[in-house]
């Protein structure tokens, strides 16, 4: 009996060392205040409220990655990424701003932490840190960069140099600095190897060319555009180009669940309508993107853009 009572005492620790409950303090918080807005309103991440889901867990295992080996850079980006994929953009910067400390010269980082300059609207500072990272690319051969968010086909398909371009183009779009912004789309474009890509770059290139009273130019731009495309992941941005040429129809676009919700879209058809000489209905449009769409979009943060300098005219 007392054996029994021995092996039955053992087998009950080895069980509670195997799995041992998680403390409440293992809970993942977020910071949710994460800067102002172009128009000065608060930009506000939510509190996580499901601590099962997979954005959750794969912090989780980034960070438990980190503590084992920080001093990896891979680790660092990874750690960085996967906060900004749970809105804490605040931290990831800081995740990035350790990486630049100690690896000064890897480009990735300042292309990081320019994005998420962006996504907490420090322009300026999102355009000293995309600036250092395409010139720590110059004469340096391409790489595809992985995705935290992997695609329907697990298929990457931006670069490196693609998104640091892209980045780069954005920052100086949303300053409404056009040269600048058409330099580098046109840098993401001749460094693009794919359709998905090649939409990208050639939606904002468009936009800028119209903006830069060149239609010409424009016009010219959607030649190579076609409905037989390889697109995988911006359809968004390849139904726009389609809508620009007139093989579909505004309200083809809005009316596609796929990709009529996107802020991208809603940015896309709005500008459409301030460069066809349509502003209030542009205005009228951006209004009701930033009522309802994600702080964080490209295309939501492009109709904030757009609203801060209204006051100043038509630009």
């Amino acid at each position: 009996m007392k054996i029994k009572l021995l092996l039955l005492s053992i087998f009950l620790t080895c069980a509670c060392k195997q799995a041992p409950k998680r403390p409440a303090s293992e809970k993942v918080q977020i910071d949710t205040l994460q800067g102002r807005s172009l128009l000065g309103t608060p930009l506000v991440s939510q509190q996580i409220k499901f601590q099962g889901e997979n954005k959750v867990k794969n912090f989780k295992g980034a960070l438990d990655t980190y503590k084992k080996e920080p001093g990896s850079a891979e680790n660092i980006i990874w750690l960085g990424r996967r906060l900004a994929y749970l809105g804490d953009y605040q931290r990831a910067i800081k995740a990035y701003t350790e990486g630049i400390e100690k690896f000064p010269d890897d480009a990735r980082f300042y292309r990081h932490r320019g994005h998420r300059h962006i996504s907490t609207r420090q322009l300026d500072q999102a355009i000293a840190d995309l600036e250092e990272a395409a010139q720590l690319i110059q004469g340096t051969e391409d790489v595809v960069e992985p995705d935290g968010i992997p695609n329907r086909l697990n298929q990457p398909v931006s670069s490196l140099h693609t998104n640091i371009y892209y980045h780069l183009g954005l920052a100086y779009y949303l300053k409404a600095n056009w040269p600048k912004a058409l330099e580098h789309f046109q840098n993401c474009y001749d460094a693009s190897t794919n359709d998905d890509m090649r939409v990208a770059a050639s939606h904002w290139l468009y936009m800028i060319l119209r903006r830069m009273e060149r239609p010409d130019e424009a016009e010219q731009l959607l030649e190579s555009i076609s409905p037989e495309m390889e697109i995988i992941e911006n359809e968004g941005y390849h139904q726009l180009l389609l809508f620009y040429k007139g093989e579909i129809e505004a309200s083809e676009l809005s009316g596609n669940v796929a990709v009529g919700s996107s802020e991208a879209v809603q940015y896309g058809i709005a500008h459409w309508h301030q460069y066809n000489d349509e502003p209030e209905k542009a205005k009228q449009l951006y209004t009701d993107l930033l009522a309802s769409g994600n702080w964080a979009a490209f295309g939501y943060i492009a109709a904030e853009a757009e609203l801060a300098r209204w006051p100043k005219g038509k630009q």
